[in-house]
């Protein structure tokens, strides 16, 4: 089974074994080889249920292609990254559907240099060869299946981001959702000096507790709760994957991703001054003013983690950080990390010795954001277009990634989904009352 709609713009995700099974997997692991012709590539995979058959699948598939496979088993995504750059290998396969529900299975893939394949640099030519099962493909030499222990070195790479001496002994609570965090944390937290709350560390894909996207807010309500029981410094909570962290305050008050952004690049800027940082149209203005100020080049960019990592080598950035939670860094194949940026907001913190809320009060205090607010709508261009007649004339308008306008007190993004008909909305003003005005207008043009 293989349905063509499991093919996204940046991956491979489907209902298993409905929309993607075991042959799905093989027909993927032998088109992906004979597009790109790798001489060795790494796959591993996270804990869902179907991924120990899937992953054996897509080895398989890779091997009677003709290309060496390295086996890295239980890992978590940004390992297989760390895994093709470390290896010099030329590409790679992580077998999971990240923070999607339990029934899914998925995979991201990589070329050599950790790069992503998506939907315009590749996935769909490997659609389009894992479809043809009608002609059979001509064997050549099998390649080889080998087992490789990345972890050691994974260890070493993400602990050298920070100062481990800095650290103080902060309370942190930690949330892995029954996911991949719960397998990387632990050699990574015996090296640290801090008071740290386990909650489901267990990976467990049927995620007996919550499901493991940390974005929807029904999901948070556990580490909300227990960093307030716990008088915690720090909440952590992790997706499936965990390639995405997301931070709690002292307070229980969430931290969007953009005011995180903000200050792991202060925190990067004092090691690597004068560097470029990305950030994503998305973002609130707390991200560019942040960077400015710091002394670092800000960039804004398309949002997607293939357009990050493109960027990030065309430029040399040292840093790029996404609403969504995807922190990039040049220090780690250009590639996305969810390990690292928890490291660093511990020292982050511990070198600034104050609450983590404190640190954000002049965000707060000064940035007003709607977060992202998604609307179905029958005719996404036309709607576009209204949307800019509507308000164009108030700003500098901007059509990098859908419709940006940036006016003197406020400034919107609105852009389509990549796989559904609808917009998303982000917006922001320099006082709530201007913030739910303009919202509320620019809602009520996509409404109408």
């Amino acid at each position: 089974m293989l349905d063509p709609k499991v093919f996204k713009a940046y991956d491979v995700r489907g209902i298993y074994p409905d929309e993607l099974d075991e042959e799905g997997a093989y027909a993927i692991g032998r088109a992906y080889v004979e597009e790109f012709e790798p001489r060795r590539i790494a796959v591993g995979h996270d804990m869902r249920l179907s991924s120990p058959v899937m992953t054996d699948a897509v080895m398989r598939g890779a091997a009677e292609s003709g290309a060496d496979v390295v086996e890295l088993g239980l890992v978590g995504t940004e390992m297989v990254y760390f895994a093709v750059g470390e290896l010099g290998l030329d590409g790679g396969i992580a077998v999971t559907a990240s923070h999607n529900p339990k029934e899914y299975t998925g995979m991201k893939i990589v070329r050599r240099g950790a790069l992503p394949v998506g939907g315009d640099s590749g996935l769909l030519d490997i659609r389009a060869r894992a479809a043809a099962t009608g002609a059979r493909h001509e064997t050549g030499p099998v390649g080889t299946i080998t087992h490789q222990d990345i972890w050691p070195a994974f260890v070493e790479r993400v602990l050298s981001f920070i100062d481990v001496s800095s650290l103080k002994p902060l309370r942190v609570v930690i949330d892995a959702a029954n996911g991949m965090a719960g397998a990387m944390l632990p050699p990574v937290l015996e090296q640290l000096p801090i008071d740290v709350v386990r909650h489901f560390f267990e990976p467990d894909g049927t995620f007996p507790n919550h499901e493991p996207n940390p974005l929807l807010p029904e999901n948070r309500e556990f580490i909300v709760r227990k960093v307030t029981e716990e008088g915690a410094d720090l909440g952590v909570a992790f997706d499936g994957d965990a390639d995405r962290c997301f931070f709690v305050d002292d307070t229980g008050e969430f931290v969007p991703g953009d005011f995180v952004t903000a200050l792991l690049a202060e925190s990067i800027l004092a090691k690597e001054p004068g560097g470029k940082i990305l950030y994503d149209v998305r973002a609130s203005w707390a991200v560019p003013e942040t960077i400015r100020r710091a002394g670092g080049v800000p960039l804004v960019n398309r949002v997607g983690h293939a357009f990050f990592k493109h960027r990030m080598r065309e430029e040399g950035a040292v840093f790029g950080g996404e609403v969504s939670g995807h922190y990039y860094f040049r220090g780690f194949s250009q590639a996305d990390s969810g390990v690292i940026p928890f490291l660093l907001m511990l020292e982050l913190l511990s070198k600034r010795g104050e609450k983590l809320s404190e640190t954000l009060r002049p965000f707060r205090e000064r940035y007003f954001i709607t977060g992202e607010i998604n609307t179905p709508v029958g005719d996404v261009a036309l709607k576009l277009q209204e949307l800019k007649e509507r308000f164009g004339a108030e700003g500098k308008v901007s059509h990098l990634d859908g419709l940006s306008i940036d006016a003197e007190d406020w400034h919107m993004n609105v852009r389509p989904s990549n796989t559904e008909p609808l917009l998303r909305l982000n917006l922001e003003a320099l006082s709530p009352e201007l913030m739910e005005r303009k919202r509320d207008e620019v809602l009520e043009v996509i409404r109408s």
